[in-house]
């Protein structure tokens, strides 16, 4: 609507319904009787062009907030979240029939980022949005959220019971201090007490419990001697956390406080709070671990040489393994992570802990040869950089990647449960460490190597452009790896998440016809293995149904071979279907519609069991997949969140974080308190038309692949607003590499230099099985948290990862090292940020 009319909107939206009526004109001489005929006139040609038919298709994708769907009128197919379709139905009703008017008003919905835009604009402009002071809290407690170490979490050899009652601490001087406790356990204890005691790590200390003292009978001047462990301080009240003595037995109060603790356990309440710990954290493993783009191999080292022995696979990272394979799908990956190139990392530890490789690959007769140099034997190999990398890049093999290594202990492969053996079977078996067998396998590893793709298509393309002499081409065969030496072989596993079955699989190829309930989709394909209750079947195209959907199995030749079952309309739910769309998991539908598929594999199986072979055991030693996982977990080499769905919103939930040490982790936590980090500036473009997290959430999950964004940012540590100190600006944003570089230059000079690239993939399901021993714990003594933390569990939808890859467009765009040391060391400039936001607008 024209600015001009834009006063007379009321009149407008009365005058809607009217036209086309013979009364019309009577209509609207009524309601504009006090207004010249120029504007009448106006209004008139206004509700005409509104009442014109429309036959644009409305896709609303990406520019609403909330889930479009495919909504059709009259043979027309729009895109529309349920907000728009409301609205385009009222509309229609209005005017009878799909107008410029209906068009215009679906638009223009409230929720529309660009809507929402404008409407804040406009409030800025009348002075009626909140003060910089009260938006920058609002946004930092919004995005604020905690930071946890993955399955770093306390292990109870004893079950710890809530008791408070009435202590007396007596320390090696005589000195008396009063407190109460806080939790018990047979060989620790939990006090609360006044801010101004202090005590020392491993102090002796004797308590004398004067609470039960009714209760059993001791020593009313030694009491039971403790060792201090450490105190803390949450939520302003001080604790001191304690462990017995064993040098100083006493059987008769061991013997009266397991009586004790056992009998009056459900009465005060087993103490849950690091089992809880734990199921939180494992949650944030679950999704986070098998969702990395970065793929972790682990290396031994044997007579003090490095040796890549073990890469842990997932649906991310598989891409990095599928580059390295030759033309015979052998792995080669053994080429990047050379002994040279690992030896250098390991001697250059101290010093770098990154290292960028520059790859391609070239094909001749068929036959894949592969070619890599790292920065540093670049830099050697001056007079080939430029060649190198301007050949390189010119290909579509170019690839990028970031390795960096850390060290690890065996031991690490370990990760027993929150609580203890006697607890029950199932606890004391998951408690269990590692076979001798499985160790002796892991025993020498000591480094973890985590190779990610930081390719990028504007550096390919500014890479590209480097200009070079052809004729010193053959002189990159130095950088080739040798077809005729064989790298060190590299076996891979892979993560046990979305694939999971409780019931024995059996391998089965049998034709198979699959069809939705509606007999809308139908296709052909091969079972690949079945149980009772799933199938997993390979069709030749692409599966067009969703997750969650019902559909119809018929088996054809099995059908041929029995006559009690009928095996033509077997009713399956989706669970699961690879990228490619190729591979489709099923499982039996719940309850009577399902039936009759359990019944028929169940008496298949029982009937064949000699003669159907299981689905093979991909792991050489039982458990090594699952000790590697955890040993990755503990080092995860980038920052990472979950999102969890709430209604139709993704909100920030937990993060994970190794070390504080470097510039990007000094940023993520500048604003936040102990053991949190802040996530607001990658929402700062939140109401815009596509906003980064929104936008790339709503494609991701249409796609169903995941999402690659390099995001610039600029950051002023000195600065106290958020606004002010981190400014971010997506790659895609620059008009060219011109300002790119000046974005680049005014971040250095008033701050620091940070480049990230942004990935958010979809989760997966959980892995219960590492979850529901300590669920069912809490459930037992506190069924609404366990419910809680259910729901907690099923309520991830996706997760984002950012990979530091600041190093590598510095040297892209020709900064020297030592300009590149100096943004990488912490440090607080505090310069004008004229320039910089000046950039930041173009």
């Amino acid at each position: 609507m024209e600015k001009e009319l834009q006063q007379y909107a009321d009149i407008i939206e009365q005058l809607k319904s009217s036209i086309g009526a013979p009364e019309f004109n009577q209509i609207l001489m009524q309601l504009t009787q006090n207004l010249p005929s120029e504007k009448r006139f106006l209004i008139k040609m206004e509700l005409k062009r509104l009442a014109k038919p429309c036959v644009r298709s409305i896709d609303l994708r990406g520019q609403v907030d909330g889930e479009c769907k495919l909504f059709e009128y009259r043979g027309r197919k729009h895109y529309l979240d349920d907000i728009a379709i409301d609205v385009f139905n009222r509309q229609v009703n209005i005017f009878g029939n799909y107008t410029f008017g209906v068009y215009e008003k679906v638009m223009a919905t409230e929720n529309n980022f660009r809507v929402m835009r404008e409407r804040a604009e406009q409030q800025a402009l009348q002075g009626t949005v909140k003060s910089d002071t009260e938006t920058r809290q609002e946004n930092l407690h919004q995005y604020s959220i905690p930071v946890v170490n993955l399955l770093n979490y306390a292990h109870r050899n004893q079950e710890r019971m809530n008791f408070a009652v009435a202590v007396e601490i007596q320390d090696e001087s005589g000195s008396q201090y009063k407190a109460s406790s806080v939790d018990i356990s047979t060989e620790g204890l939990r006090l609360k007490l006044p801010k101004e005691y202090r005590f020392r790590p491993e102090q002796k200390l004797h308590i004398l419990f004067r609470g039960l003292e009714d209760e059993f009978a001791m020593d009313k001047r030694t009491g039971i001697v403790y060792e201090v462990i450490t105190t803390k301080f949450e939520k302003s009240n001080h604790y001191l956390i304690l462990k017995r003595n064993r040098q100083f037995p006493s059987p008769s109060f061991d013997k009266f406080l397991d009586n004790f603790i056992h009998g009056n356990k459900r009465r005060y309440k087993v103490n849950l709070t690091n089992t809880i710990d734990a199921i939180i954290n494992k949650t944030a493993e679950q999704y986070i671990s098998p969702c990395s783009p970065s793929l972790p191999v682990f290396i031994d080292c044997i007579n003090d040489a490095l040796l890549p022995r073990y890469a842990m696979l997932n649906t991310i990272n598989k891409d990095i393994l599928d580059y390295w394979k030759d033309e015979t799908g052998e792995i080669k990956l053994g080429y990047l992570l050379k002994p040279s190139r690992l030896a250098k990392l390991q001697a250059d530890a101290d010093k770098y802990n990154e290292l960028y490789v520059y790859c391609f690959t070239h094909i001749q007769n068929g036959a894949v040869y592969f070619y890599s140099a790292s920065t540093r034997e670049l830099e050697q190999k001056e007079s080939l950089k430029s060649v190198f990398i301007g050949f390189g890049s010119r290909k579509v093999s170019w690839r990028v990647f970031k390795l960096t290594m850390s060290t690890m202990s065996p031991d690490e492969a370990h990760c027993p449960l929150s609580i203890p053996d006697d607890v029950g079977s199932v606890a004391k078996k998951q408690n269990t460490p590692p076979s001798a067998r499985l160790m002796a396998k892991l025993k020498r590893l000591q480094y973890l190597m985590h190779i990610t793709d930081v390719t990028s298509e504007s550096g390919q393309r500014q890479y590209a452009a480097l200009k070079f002499d052809r004729s010193n081409l053959t002189h990159l065969r130095i950088f080739a790896h040798p077809r005729n030496k064989q790298p060190a072989p590299i076996r891979p596993y892979r993560y046990r998440f979305q694939e999971q079955r409780m019931e024995t699989r059996y391998i089965l190829r049998s034709p198979v016809e699959l069809s939705g309930l509606d007999e809308t989709m139908q296709c052909k394909g091969i079972s690949e293995d079945i149980s009772i209750s799933g199938l997993r079947l390979e069709i030749p195209g692409e599966f067009d149904g969703e997750k969650g959907s019902l559909v119809k199995i018929a088996l054809p030749e099995l059908q041929a071979l029995t006559t009690r079952h009928d095996v033509t309309g077997l009713i399956y739910e989706v669970v699961y279907y690879n990228t490619d769309r190729n591979i489709v998991h099923l499982r039996a539908a719940e309850g009577e519609s399902g039936a009759a598929a359990r019944k028929f594999f169940d008496n298949l199986i029982k009937q064949n069991k000699q003669a159907l072979q299981t689905y093979p055991e991909e792991e050489e030693i039982p458990g090594i997949g699952h000790a590697l996982r955890c040993i990755n977990a503990r080092h995860t080499p980038n920052f990472a969140f979950l999102l969890v769905k709430n209604g139709i919103r993704y909100e920030a939930d937990m993060a994970v974080m190794n070390g504080l040490n470097s510039v990007s982790a000094r940023m993520l936590t500048h604003f936040t308190g102990s053991r949190k980090t802040n996530v607001e500036f990658l929402y700062r473009d939140k109401n815009l038309e596509a906003p980064l997290m929104l936008h790339g959430i709503k494609t991701m999950r249409l796609e169903n692949q995941p999402l690659r964004q390099e995001l610039f940012i600029a950051y002023d540590p000195a600065r106290k607003n958020s606004k002010l100190a981190i400014l971010p600006k997506l790659d895609k944003d620059f008009a060219s590499d011109d300002t790119r570089k000046s974005f680049i230059t005014e971040a250095l000079a008033r701050g620091h230099f940070i480049a990230m690239q942004v990935i958010l993939t979809t989760t997966g399901k959980p892995d219960l099985d590492m979850l529901q021993a300590e669920l069912s714990y809490v459930s037992m003594y506190a069924l609404h948290r366990a419910k809680e933390l259910e729901e907690k569990i099923w309520g991830m939808g996706a997760s984002v990862h950012l990979v530091d890859m600041t190093s590598e467009v510095m040297m892209r765009f020709g900064y020297d090292k030592a300009t590149i040391s100096r943004n990488s060391q912490l440090r607080a400039v505090s310069e004008s940020t004229a320039q910089i936001e000046k950039i930041l607008n173009n």
